[in-house]
């Protein structure tokens, strides 16, 4: 399928990994940086590009194992510090001196925000991210259900979903299969793709690099329900809470401006999301769970309040916007609205900011 008019694809070595990208705008434009999430590449994104102000130069590249950007392995023991690397690493060799604007959609969420920890930035722009205290096995405050954080990592996936990743399965013959995954998860289950776009999306899941170094990453075991706990690399034990914490953006200085924007029925990132050890411990779908003392389903999206209050409480600018009947991704399920309060955003912030 054709790039739409405007998009431009591109392979740009950096001195980290070789990324492919797209771009659409000026060259000289303050930048945006759109940064996906896990299962996905930069064309999830590419729909928007050619409506965001022309002012700017839009880039949305590929992140470390997805995609088109070079094989390479993700150390989980940084969380998203890879991936935030990476971008920075691509805006040097784009020579982009500017503070960029950056958009996170779920895992890109915490490495944006693992960059503005490091980095000056414009703004951040979350679209349903991943919870500042990682995925899984947490308190509402933050602190481990285990001290090995078990339950979280590389080891909660389904092995049908790697083998359908890995064997390229297209079909939705399988509540496993990427197509359905894409389908049931990603966004409202009263929206669908057209029939083109759709299987040009699943064809970009299927570029997934999958084992132990990247999708889903490996696992050790553990004598703490439910039997595992992270390991070192990929991008499943970046996620979990022993190494992705991005609660320490309320101590930047100075804050950027934040623009959370929730879609209100997110099966992924929500209180009680039905992929969370918890959540299906409690639901009785794994046997022995120990109960809502010791590991209760995590609040994800109350978290993500609680941490972006506290910065807004520090002296950063908050807007949060719910998108009313969307999923996961309201990028994709609501993406005229979605745009219409990005662009609204970014006015207020100001393109030299």
């Amino acid at each position: 399928m054709d790039l739409l008019p405007g998009v431009r694809s591109a392979f740009v070595e950096t001195d980290r990994i070789r990324m492919h990208v797209l771009v659409s705008g000026p060259v000289d434009g303050p930048p945006v940086v759109l940064v996906h999430g896990n299962l996905s590449t930069g064309r999830f994104f590419e729909h928007l590009m050619p409506s965001i102000d022309p002012r700017h130069r839009v880039i949305a590249p590929d992140m470390r194992c997805f995609g088109d950007s070079e094989p390479a392995p993700l150390d989980a023991t940084r969380g998203l510090a890879d991936w935030s690397d990476d971008v920075h690493a691509l805006l040097r060799a784009l020579r982009v001196d500017a503070p960029p604007h950056l958009v996170g959609w779920s895992t890109g969420g915490a490495a944006i925000a693992r960059y503005a920890m490091d980095r000056p930035v414009a703004s951040l722009t979350f679209v349903d991210p991943v919870s500042p205290y990682g995925y899984g096995g947490t308190r509402p405050d933050g602190t481990p259900c285990f001290p090995d954080f078990a339950g979280t990592g590389g080891g909660g996936v389904n092995p049908e979903v790697v083998t359908r990743l890995a064997e390229g399965d297209a079909t939705s013959e399988s509540p496993f299969s990427p197509r359905s995954v894409m389908n049931a998860f990603y966004m409202a289950p009263t929206h669908r793709e057209p029939p083109e776009r759709e299987d040009l999306l699943v064809a970009e899941i299927l570029k997934t690099v999958t084992g132990d170094a990247n999708y889903p990453g490996d696992s050790i075991t553990s004598e703490n329900w439910p039997g595992f706990a992270p390991g070192t690399s990929g991008i499943l034990n970046a996620l979990s809470p022993k190494y992705c914490n991005w609660s320490g953006i309320v101590d930047i200085d100075p804050k950027p401006p934040v623009l959370w924007t929730h879609g209100e029925h997110d099966l992924v990132v929500a209180d009680g999301s039905m992929l969370e050890m918890g959540t299906l411990g409690a639901a009785g779908a794994i046997p022995g769970w120990p109960g809502a003392e010791v590991y209760p389903p995590q609040p994800m999206v109350s978290q993500i309040r609680d941490v972006l209050g506290r910065y807004a409480a520090a002296g950063g600018s908050v807007r949060t916007e719910t998108s009313t009947g969307s999923g996961h991704g309201p990028i994709l399920d609501a993406a005229q609205r979605w745009l219409d309060v990005f662009t609204e955003f970014l006015t207020a912030v100001g393109p030299e900011d």
